[in-house]
Parts: C-alpha cells; sequence; structure tokens
C-alpha cells in the first residue's frame, strides 16, 4: 500500500492527519500544496479535491487508487485499516466522547477561524477578521475545557493520545496565532505539553515540514 499525503504545512486540518499517520508508524509520501499561494486552486489540485482544501491522501492499493477528504474520515479510515494503536476508545461511550471532543474543535472553533471567512468578512468590515476569529476560538476553548475534564488523563481520553488530541494540539497552535493566550486553560495546556513530549506528534509538527519556509523549519 502506498500512502500520499496533500497537505500544507500550517494547515491545522492537515496537521491532524499528519499525527494520526505517524501515531500509526506510517510511512507515507508528502505532496506539498501551497496555499499562500494559491496552490490549491490550481486544475490539478481541483481535480483531487473539489473543495480546494488540505488534506487529501490518496490511497494506492490492490491496483485501485482512492482518495480522501476531510481529516475526521481520513483518520477514521486510517484507525479502521490500521487499528493499532487505535485512535478511538474500545467501548461505545468512549468513543462517542473522543468524536465529541474532536467535533468540538472540528465544527465549533476551526471553520470559524478559516483564512476564507476572514477574507469574507473583512471585504465587509475591515479588521474584522481577526477580531471574529478570537472571539468564537475563546468561546469554543472555554467549552472544550470544560468538556475535557470529565474524562481526561494524561490525554483528551485517558492516558493514550486518541483522536481528540489530534485535533486539540493544532488548534491550540492556531489559537496562538490569533493572539490568543491558552494560559486559561490549564487542562488543555498541560495536555498539549504531554502531546508534545512523544515522537509522533513533534513529527508532524508545522516546522519538521519539508515545505515550511526556511526560518520556520527545525530538523529533528
Amino acid at each position: 500500500m502506498t500512502l500520499r499525503l496533500y497537505s500544507y504545512w500550517r494547515s491545522s486540518s492537515a496537521w491532524r492527519v499528519r499525527i494520526g499517520l505517524a501515531l500509526k508508524g506510517l510511512a507515507y509520501e508528502y505532496r506539498a500544496v501551497d496555499l499562500l499561494h494559491g496552490g490549491q486552486f490550481q486544475d490539478a489540485y481541483q481535480a483531487l479535491n473539489p473543495m480546494v482544501q488540505v488534506p487529501v491522501l490518496e490511497i494506492e492499493e490492490a491496483g485501485r487508487t482512492v482518495r480522501l477528504a476531510q481529516s475526521m474520515a481520513i483518520l477514521e479510515w486510517l484507525d479502521e485499516r490500521h487499528p493499532q494503536p487505535p485512535l478511538l476508545p474500545a467501548d461505545l461511550l468512549g468513543r462517542a466522547r473522543v468524536r465529541m471532543l474532536a467535533e468540538l474543535v472540528n465544527s465549533g472553533i476551526q471553520p470559524l477561524q478559516n483564512a476564507r471567512v476572514q477574507r469574507a468578512l473583512d471585504e465587509k468590515l475591515p479588521g474584522y477578521g481577526r477580531e471574529w476569529a478570537k472571539l468564537w476560538i475563546e468561546r469554543g476553548l472555554d467549552a472544550l475545557e470544560r468538556e475535557v475534564q470529565g474524562g481526561a488523563g494524561r490525554f483528551c481520553h485517558g492516558d493514550t493520545p486518541s483522536l481528540a488530541d489530534c485535533y486539540l494540539v493544532p488548534q491550540l497552535y492556531a489559537s496562538r496565532r490569533f493572539g490568543v493566550d491558552v494560559a486559561p486553560w490549564p487542562t488543555l495546556h498541560r495536555i498539549e505539553e504531554a502531546c508534545a513530549a512523544l515522537p509522533a506528534f513533534q513529527a508532524a509538527a508545522p516546522d519538521r515540514q519539508p515545505d515550511a519556509p526556511p526560518s520556520d523549519r527545525r530538523t529533528p
């Protein structure tokens, strides 16, 4: 099986998938899509993903090539195709809880800080996009902090990293980019530090990616 990940170094959605691949110990080809300079709008990439977003995971297996978009779909496929180590708990309620925590980020925070949303808001009211993003990030992190406390151990759900942690870490990084200090959410910050100590999270970090600008790049 050959895996190719279409990614942008600083995309939080692509970062989630890089974490999942690293936790699973899966090798993949990295295909950079330069979102800053419109690489997602090129015809060749639009043919891969009409939503002109990253990530896309291309899978070649048994003479067949398929492509998956959307980080949640990709990570759930990875967990079913390569079940060890698991990204979702074995018990029904645990799986639901982890999905809930991930969706608080995936549906409740990240879309509201998206660059497209900011541009649209700035066209209507110049300079408002960043203020809007910060408002919804802070509200979302308030909710996530309260929800995560109900079952957190070392990580979001117990003492092993899960799907929820794949979503948390990129979101906290993005939050800081919008000027949000994460200190008011101590449980989230503590979990982030636990994740940062793991080689899989280190390998998936933006500054380790081949398309990171030289000024931001860090090698292992």
